[in-house]
């Protein structure tokens, strides 16, 4: 991966936005019949990572995406600041108690990677912090495939400063996107290119690899999310669940 701030956050011009939107409608309904045979099967389990800067799409992704999908075989959790409770334990605690039982899809709506991220560009959290937990994410996540055969997908919505500030702006203007509005995220914003350096060094130092997804166009940023999703529900392999008829 080169420079993060080097690699696009639209999507390529060439395509059809309307063709886009219907494969995206097609792969939720595919990714629907997967996560269900997966959750009879009950042999893997899968955590989606939606991490990226304030707009980028988190919410919207599960909206577009998972529609169709009952929360028996699925659920989001949002990791928003940590309650006394959450910070009286290890980082990676209230991570653990969240990751999905075999046969079931948990959607990270931010991660623990928010521990490398919004406490290192504030500096609340020393350099070899930092480094010590990188580590112990990545031994986390790799004994989470071992031990469980969890698989972790994750995906950073890359989304430009100049889309982000229109989204925000929105946020302020629109009557049913008010409830969304912080006056922090625009103090944030004052931090994006520290944010990008920490963003791209807990990237690079990922064992298990990141999906960077072009997020200034919300309908690829959706199709995007889902190919890669149905891709590894396909790899698995998982077979159709056996009728009994009775007798």
């Amino acid at each position: 991966m080169g420079k993060l701030t080097s690699l696009p956050t639209k999507a390529p011009k060439d395509l059809d936005e309307d063709k886009v939107k219907k494969k995206t409608l097609k792969l939720s309904l595919e990714i629907t019949k997967l996560l269900h045979n997966m959750s009879v099967q009950k042999k893997h389990s899968i955590i989606l990572v939606l991490q990226g800067m304030d707009a980028s799409g988190k919410d919207g992704v599960v909206k577009s995406v998972f529609f169709e999908m009952a929360n028996s075989i699925y659920n989001v959790v949002a990791f928003k600041k940590p309650t006394e409770e959450e910070m009286a334990h290890d980082f990676l605690w209230r991570i653990h108690k969240n990751t999905p039982a075999k046969g079931r899809l948990v959607i990270f709506n931010r991660s623990h990677y928010e521990d490398v991220l919004i406490q290192r560009v504030h500096k609340w959290v020393t350099e070899e912090t930092v480094a010590n937990r990188m580590n112990a994410i990545n031994s986390f996540e790799e004994n989470l495939l071992k031990d469980n055969g969890t698989i972790m997908v994750k995906c950073y919505l890359h989304i430009s400063p100049e889309k982000q500030l229109e989204k925000l702006k929105e946020r302020m203007e629109d009557p049913y996107k008010q409830w969304k509005h912080n006056p922090h995220d625009f103090e944030e914003r004052k931090s994006w290119d520290r944010y990008m350096e920490c963003y791209e060094d807990a990237i690079k130092k990922s064992k298990i690899p990141w999906h960077i997804i072009p997020s200034d166009n919300r309908w690829y940023r959706n199709y995007c999310v889902a190919k890669i999703l149905y891709d590894t529900l396909v790899k698995l392999e998982i077979p159709d669940p056996v009728i009994v008829k009775p007798k």
